[in-house]
C-alpha cells in the first residue's frame, strides 16, 4: 500500500496502422480511468502526435520526468523496456498494462486494466525494484556508444553469420575465451527474454546477480553463469567479420576486433508496480505454461 498518486504520464506506441484504432481505443479507456481517479494525466507528445491526438496537450520526457510520480505504459515488453531506460534517471515508477503479446513486465492484461488501474492509482499496488545495466562500446579507445539496458545486452554475429570469437572479463580478471554465435549478459529482468532461449538460467527479480548465456558456443563445456550484479564485465571482440552489440535489442553498435563493450550496474533502478497480489511465480505459470497439479490458486500443494 502506498499513497495515491497526484499525476501520471501515459505513453503507448504504434507498431502497425492495423492496431491504431484499437490502441485508441485503450488510451482513451486509460485516460478515463486516470480522470475518474483524480489524477492529473500527462500524455507523452510522441504517444499524441502518433495517434493524431492533436486535440490534446502533449508533454516532453523530461516535463513528466519532472513532474509525474507514475507512468502508464500501454504496449508490449519492448515499448515498457524503453520507456524504463528513459525515466530510469527520473525514479519514476511504471505500470505496463500488456498490449504486446507475451507481456512478462506489461503483466496487466487489457480486460484486467479497469478492474486493477484505478485501485493502483489510488494506491494499492505491489513494487518491484528491478536492476538496470549501463554499458558503453569502446573503439578504438574511444566511447563510441553509451547507453542502458533493463533486460540485456548481446554481442552477436551479423547478418553474414559465422562466429564470434571473444574474451569475457570480470573485474579486469579473464574468464573464458570462447567463439560462439554470441553472448548474453541479462539481469533478473532479461533471464526470462533472450537469455531464457538460449538455455540461461531464470533469476528471480530480487536476486543481486546477473546471468552471462553463450549463444551456441563451439565446446560443449561453456555453459551459462551467475554473477554478482556488482562487477564489471568486458567482452572484447578478437576476431569477427561481421558483429554487433545490441542493448535491449533497441541500441546498436557495430563491432570490429578489438572493440569492447564495458557493462555495469547503473546507479539507477527501473521500479515495475503491479497490482495487490501480484505474485512472480504466477506469472511464470501463466506466460511459459507451467503445469501445477493443484486447484489452488496460489500455487500451493
Amino acid at each position: 500500500m502506498g499513497a495515491p498518486f497526484q499525476t501520471a504520464a501515459v505513453f503507448a506506441k504504434i507498431r502497425g496502422e492495423s492496431n491504431r484504432s484499437a490502441l485508441a481505443e485503450a488510451l482513451d479507456a486509460i485516460l478515463a480511468i486516470v480522470g475518474k481517479a483524480g489524477v492529473r494525466a500527462m500524455l507523452h507528445d510522441d504517444t499524441r502526435d502518433a495517434l493524431e491526438l492533436h486535440g490534446l496537450q502533449g508533454h516532453s520526457l523530461a516535463a513528466i520526468g519532472e513532474q509525474a510520480d507514475v507512468a502508464v505504459v500501454l504496449g508490449g515488453d519492448g515499448t515498457m523496456l524503453g520507456i524504463a531506460r528513459d525515466l530510469a534517471a527520473y525514479d519514476v515508477p511504471l505500470i505496463g498494462i500488456n498490449f504486446g503479446r507475451l507481456g512478462f513486465i506489461t503483466d496487466i492484461a487489457l480486460g484486467q486494466m479497469p478492474e486493477v488501474l484505478g485501485e493502483m492509482l489510488a494506491g494499492r499496488y505491489e513494487a518491484d525494484r528491478r536492476t538496470l545495466l549501463e554499458g558503453e562500446v569502446i573503439h578504438a579507445g574511444a566511447v563510441v556508444l553509451h547507453t542502458h539496458a533493463l533486460n540485456d545486452v548481446v554481442v552477436s554475429h551479423g547478418a553474414a553469420g559465422g562466429l564470434v570469437e571473444f574474451t569475457v572479463r570480470v573485474d579486469g580478471i579473464s574468464m573464458y575465451n570462447q567463439r560462439a554465435d554470441g553472448v548474453i549478459l541479462a539481469t533478473p529482468t532479461g533471464s526470462t527474454a533472450y537469455a531464457l532461449s538460449a538455455n540461461g538460467p531464470i533469476l528471480h527479480p530480487s536476486l543481486a546477480g546477473l546471468v552471462l548465456v553463450p549463444v551456441a558456443p563451439h565446446t560443449l563445456s561453456n555453459r551459462p553463469i551467475a554473477l554478482p550484479d556488482d562487477v564489471e564485465i568486458e567482452i572484447e571482440l578478437t576476431e569477427v567479420r561481421d558483429a554487433s552489440a545490441s542493448f535491449d535489442m533497441q541500441s546498436f553498435s557495430t563491432l570490429a576486433p578489438g572493440d569492447i563493450v564495458r557493462v555495469r550496474r547503473s546507479a539507477h533502478c527501473a521500479t515495475l508496480l503491479h497490482p495487490a497480489g501480484y505474485n512472480y511465480f504466477a506469472t511464470l505459470r501463466q506466460k511459459l505454461h507451467w503445469n501445477v497439479m493443484s486447484s489452488d490458486p496460489h500455487g500451493r500443494a
